[in-house]
């Protein structure tokens, strides 16, 4: 009967319309909270099959959504190691529960976050959210790992107020020599240089160089030579050669040939020696032969340009900062910087698809698709953004604007069952 299939139209309107509302509640309870997604909900009819002149009203169902790929507007923190997302791609985390638990890999992700270190160093969440990433290697080089797995991500653990240093393993010497003390009647000043290294357990140590000019009896030799020595090692000589210069109009002033007399042979491919001091081999570039980027022979000036070293002193970690590609460096007191971890961004082809769990986290699914991790700013996402987080979906004004239409829309359909219990009362009071 037509009249009784209104009272149950009637119904299903209430509970879709109550299902809305409770969805624009929570939008709006969430109005500020960080990297929330609003839920929406939407309408479905439900036609029932009707013959002749009668019609059989079939009511509305609703299915709710969770608008996951739409993000909110960033916002910027005085965190550094508050995370949001600019573009597409998830941040990897895990419960701080399941940290000790080896048998547990189970991968969340979420879109932002303000990770802090705990006591164990470990960057988590208020809300109990650890941060996902590959570790480096000790000399901060990525090594691979699969994408298409969570099983090479580790929780991220800072070593807060650690001591760090690295031995120094290599140097490069870029000087000029004077071309003016190898000339006939010099005076054949020797030229000092002391170049600081840091030893294998953190001291400073010295490489001291000195020059020596070869001065003819007549004309200019264009050649010096260069001795080493290790303080580590006492003061022990540690290598011996001769540098000749070019003196031709093309080349003037560049190596000409490396003589070894002492110490590691000098490798005219890479233009570098192999010495070895107090804590094992150190290379050190002078330069190639007939290139002006190494030691030089010019005018009549001693200079050094530049030493650059590897290594550095033993400091204190004091702070932790995550790069627009993902690396998480750690820096020290001393200077220095050390790449530690990697945190991928996380990508599927159908966010909405995921399951929605508390804290603005999200599960891959069947409807999801299989998830790959991306290299921050590599494929379809987009980079990271520390000192920032991702405010709430919701918009307030949006939301009050639903809740109008559903609170009448409510009302309407209350006024139907109104009616239709009228109408039934009617029917019963038909008398014979």
């Amino acid at each position: 009967m037509s009249i009784s299939s209104s009272l149950n139209a009637g119904v299903a309107a209430l509970s879709a319309n109550a299902n809305r509302l409770a969805t624009i509640s929570d939008n709006i309870a969430n109005a500020s909270t960080f990297g929330y997604k609003r839920v929406e909900t939407d309408f479905h009819s439900m036609v029932t099959s009707s013959s002749g002149g009668n019609y059989s009203a079939g009511g509305v169902r609703t299915t709710n959504r969770r608008l996951i790929d739409q993000g909110g507007s960033i916002v910027s923190t005085s965190n550094a190691t508050d995370l949001a997302i600019r573009g597409r791609g998830m941040l990897p985390v895990r419960r701080t529960s399941e940290i000790s638990d080896a048998s547990s890999s189970q991968m969340l992700l979420t879109t932002t976050g303000s990770f802090r270190t705990d006591e164990q160093g470990y960057l988590v969440t208020e809300s109990g959210l650890v941060l996902l990433g590959w570790p480096a290697a000790a000399d901060g080089s990525m090594p691979s790992y699969p994408r298409d797995t969570s099983e090479g991500l580790q929780p991220i653990q800072m070593g807060v107020n650690q001591v760090s240093g690295s031995p120094t393993t290599r140097m490069s010497l870029r000087m000029n020599l004077p071309a003016t003390a190898t000339e006939a009647g010099a005076p054949g000043d020797s030229q000092p240089l002391s170049v600081e290294y840091f030893d294998n357990l953190g001291k400073s140590e010295n490489v001291q160089i000195e020059l020596v000019p070869t001065v003819p009896a007549t004309g200019a030799s264009n050649e010096w030579t260069m001795t080493l020595r290790d303080t580590g090692s006492g003061g022990a000589v540690i290598g011996e050669y001769t540098l000749t210069f070019n003196d031709a109009r093309t080349t003037g002033g560049t190596l000409a040939s490396v003589t070894t007399v002492s110490g590691g042979a000098y490798d005219p491919a890479t233009g570098s020696l192999v010495v070895n001091v107090a804590g094992g081999p150190m290379e050190i570039n002078i330069g190639l032969l007939g290139d002006t980027d190494g030691i030089s022979q010019l005018s009549d000036t001693f200079a050094p340009v530049s030493t650059t070293k590897d290594g550095s002193a033993v400091g204190t970690m004091t702070r932790v900062e995550i790069d627009e590609n993902g690396y998480v460096y750690a820096f020290f007191d001393s200077g220095v910087s050390q790449r530690v971890y990697q945190v991928p961004l996380v990508d599927l082809p159908n966010p909405n698809g995921m399951f929605s769990l508390d804290q603005q986290t999200y599960a891959p699914s069947r409807e999801s698709g299989t998830y790959f991790l991306w290299d921050a700013g590599d494929g379809p996402t987009g980079d990271m953004v520390s000192f920032a987080r991702e405010e709430s979906k919701t918009d307030i004004a949006t939301e009050l604007t639903a809740m109008i239409q559903t609170q009448r829309a409510y009302s309407t359909s209350a006024k139907v069952i109104q009616t239709v219990d009228e109408m039934l009362q009617e029917t019963t009071n038909i008398k014979r």
